[in-house]
């Protein structure tokens, strides 16, 4: 069922009147984007029309952008990711650390989004398996998935990484499997104190290097003394990470999973309603116990802090670490599954058509009728109705 209210919608009656506000001021990418958000699933962009075989009812259904910041084009995304990943599951408790940054590397990262959230990763990614081969704490090689996410509840702008780790690792000789303690993982208070260096010391050196730039009311950070000023008292402050409980079965992990890849800024579900000047959308504030608000934000507002999380053309948001790496999964998970005397997983093999894959992944079926639940079958195709714009160039700050 459509809601009452989606992103598109927001776009397409106030997204003109911005761009011209803002005229010149907008990146290539959040330009495109728009046009993308707003092209998806109508005529813009083509389609097909379908009839019912048995009681002749026709629908027209157009194309996706599939862009990966549209909120209506992730589902099949999210169902064949989650797919692949059931097959990475081990018989063990897996864990949810959360590493946040303070709202000056915030500020950084908003102007340098490519070098500062590579950073945000390696910092988090090095800070759990340091501490995890520590034969201190468990003394074993580990592996997770680090999912970056940009926003708040209220769309502002809010860097930090989701890991999900399985309470456990491969011990130095990869001969066994070291397991956590019971419903602990690894100490808070290390895993923050050293992430905040190695953040440090790598946006240091991204300073160094001259990867950073600065413009606007950090401009005289581009200065090595206020630079090195700014460092220093980050270096004094407590910087957050923490930990969630332990999840209970496997396919708790995957539900919990589900609720974050794949996900942009703001899901239409969330919309609560739209006129000639304001959005209402909900959100839950996690400082009065999670209490559901509803906050009513300037149409341009809206617009503005749902741009502020467009990630750099290319960047991976969902990366895999330690013997979850791309590279060596397979032989390193057989090789877990032996230790642990745990069958190998059950192979999964998706058709090559779309509809097919949401049926068998999401139980969504498009292929029957609504009315009567005949075949429906293509009779026509409908081309696009425009090209795609082209939008001018400009130094793109985002």
């Amino acid at each position: 069922m459509r809601p009452a209210v989606e992103v598109a919608d927001i776009f397409r009656r106030h997204g003109p009147a911005y761009r011209r506000e803002l005229a010149g001021r907008l990146s290539r990418d959040q330009l495109r984007i728009m046009g993308a958000i707003e092209a998806c699933r109508t005529a813009a962009l083509g389609g097909h029309v379908e009839r019912c075989s048995g009681c002749g009812h026709e629908r027209i259904a157009y194309n996706s952008c599939r862009n990966r910041h549209c909120p209506k084009c992730q589902g099949l995304t999210r169902a064949e990711w989650l797919a692949d990943r059931k097959a990475d599951l081990l018989p063990a408790p897996y864990f949810h650390v959360v590493f946040t940054v303070p709202a000056e590397v915030a500020a950084i990262a908003f102007q340098n989004k490519r070098q500062v959230y590579a950073i945000l990763f390696q910092a988090a990614s090095e800070t759990l398996r340091t501490i995890a081969a520590d034969p201190r704490h468990l003394g074993a090689g580990i592996g997770f998935v680090a999912i970056l996410h940009t926003w708040g509840q209220t769309l502002t702008h809010h860097p930090h990484v989701h890991c999900v780790v399985p309470g456990g690792g491969l011990s130095p000789a990869s001969d066994r499997w070291i397991a956590c303690r019971p419903n602990f993982f690894l100490p808070i208070h290390v895993l923050s104190k050293l992430y905040r260096r190695l953040f440090l010391e790598h946006l240091q050196s991204a300073f160094e290097a001259g990867h950073l730039r600065f413009f606007g009311d950090l401009a005289p950070l581009a200065r090595r003394p206020a630079f090195a000023h700014q460092i220093k008292r980050l270096r004094k402050i407590n910087w957050i990470v923490y930990a969630k409980p332990p999840f209970g079965a496997p396919e708790q992990v995957l539900a919990y999973l589900g609720r974050y890849t794949h996900r942009v800024a703001i899901a239409n579900s969330r919309l609560v309603a739209m006129n000639e000047t304001l959005v209402h959308f909900q959100w839950r504030d996690y400082r009065q116990h999670n209490k559901a608000k509803v906050m009513a934000l300037d149409a341009h507002e809206f617009i503005r802090r749902f741009l502020l999380h467009i990630l750099p053309n290319g960047f991976h948001r969902i990366r895999h670490y330690g013997f979850l790496a791309n590279g060596h999964r397979v032989a390193k998970l057989a090789a877990i599954r032996r230790l642990l005397d745990q069958d190998p997983p059950e192979t999964i093999r998706l058709s090559s058509d779309y509809r097919e894959r949401l049926r068998d992944l999401t139980g969504i079926d498009l292929s029957r009728c609504p009315c009567c639940g005949g075949l429906m079958r293509v009779i026509d195709t409908l081309p696009r109705s425009r090209s795609p714009p082209v939008w001018p160039s400009r130094d793109d700050r985002s």
